[in-house]
């Protein structure tokens, strides 16, 4: 099944504020609607924290 949550948080890349949509199907993660996994701030980043807790 798909489902899609919005995480919100400090884009440093950016330098603002973001929201991104994160689609999931059968709990494996299929769109991002921002860098992810390729975003150069990423190990510091609370968002990709959070993307990366939904692995789980």
């Amino acid at each position: 099944m798909e489902q899609e949550k919005i995480v919100s948080g400090y884009c440093r890349q950016l330098d603002s504020s973001r929201m991104v949509e994160v689609v999931t199907q059968d709990g494996e993660i299929t769109e991002v609607d921002c860098c992810y996994g390729n975003c150069v701030y990423q190990g510091s980043c609370l968002i990709a924290g959070e993307i990366d807790a939904m692995k789980v």
